[in-house]
């Protein structure tokens, strides 16, 4: 039985050489690990956007925690300590939930005490006590509302600006101020009448 013989490779037009047959061998092995290589690139890429995927998920379908309460009386005492004057703390209806209270800078640099509550109704509803309050404070903060009617609460004469009918009077829709000797206080939303005249009289129960 003869010898196998080389085979001859159509391109050459001859059998390959050892040395053409070792370099076409280590091609073909390279070309293999490549494939390999990019194959498990992209697994690896599928599985991490699988984890990421999952942990979207999750955080999205957590449910959120509620938000603290706030602590309309102890944020007042804070800040009438700050200020060395008191601040007014309302005692309103049940259904009434704090989403502000804090001392803020206020126009012309006053100092101002500041409330904002959702109402029983889930309208809103705001008191701003300036301390030291000029006209000019109570204009910019009123937006130099035009005063609509008067309200007397306990001997209390408080100034009322009804801006429902305006195109846009935003958070101050209605808005009621009053002056003391230390004090402006004014009080605004876009809660009912019946609201928003609660928070005037829990206001004025609470001024000096």
């Amino acid at each position: 039985m003869s010898p196998k013989q080389p085979r001859v490779v159509a391109e050459l037009g001859r059998p390959e050489t050892p040395e053409e047959i070792a370099e076409r061998k280590a091609a073909s092995s390279a070309r293999y690990r490549g494939s390999k290589t990019l194959v498990n690139l992209v697994a690896a890429m599928l599985a991490t956007l699988g984890i990421v995927l999952v942990v979207v998920l999750f955080v999205m379908r957590a449910d959120p925690a509620p938000p603290e309460p706030i602590d309309v009386p102890a944020a007042a005492a804070d800040a009438s300590a700050a200020l060395g004057t008191t601040v007014v703390s309302p005692d309103l209806p049940e259904g009434w939930r704090a989403n502000a209270a804090e001392l803020r800078d206020g126009p012309a640099g006053i100092a101002q005490w500041y409330v904002g509550w959702i109402t029983a109704d889930d309208a809103f509803a705001s008191l701003t006590q300036g301390v030291g309050a000029d006209a000019s404070w109570l204009a910019a903060t009123t937006r130099d509302a035009s005063e609509t009617g008067s309200l007397d609460v306990d001997g209390v004469e408080w100034t009322v600006a009804d801006q429902r009918d305006m195109d846009d009077p935003g958070n101050l829709a209605w808005v009621a101020w009053t002056q003391t000797d230390t004090s402006t206080f004014v009080v605004a939303g876009t809660a009912s009448d019946a609201e928003m005249q609660a928070l005037v009289e829990a206001v004025t129960a609470e001024i000096d």
